[in-house]
């Protein structure tokens, strides 16, 4: 197995598809980051349907983060319960 980097385009949407579910813990605050140091403050979580435990995760992970203002289920148009909205708060300036 291959532990090298894989380069992820930051441009608001994380596809959590191709990634282990043991890696969501760390992959996501890593790209939220990356996301709010661009000025992309939306951003699309895909989880997916399945059983919802990703879901859940995400959510739970979510709410702990300082720097998410807000987050919910998407619309039906942009994933409905398989992606989640998330807005985050600018970064302060130094």
């Amino acid at each position: 197995m291959d532990n090298a980097p894989i380069a992820l385009p930051i441009d608001g949407t994380l596809d959590l598809h191709t990634f282990a579910p043991r890696d969501v813990k760390t992959l996501v605050p890593d790209y939220l980051a990356a996301c709010r140091e661009r000025g992309i403050l939306q951003v699309r979580i895909v989880h997916g349907k399945g059983t919802g435990a990703l879901r859940q995760t995400v959510h739970a992970l979510l709410s702990r983060l300082e720097e998410v203002a807000a987050f919910s289920t998407a619309s039906e148009d942009a994933g409905g319960w398989g992606a989640t909205l998330v807005s985050l708060r600018p970064p302060r300036g130094d």
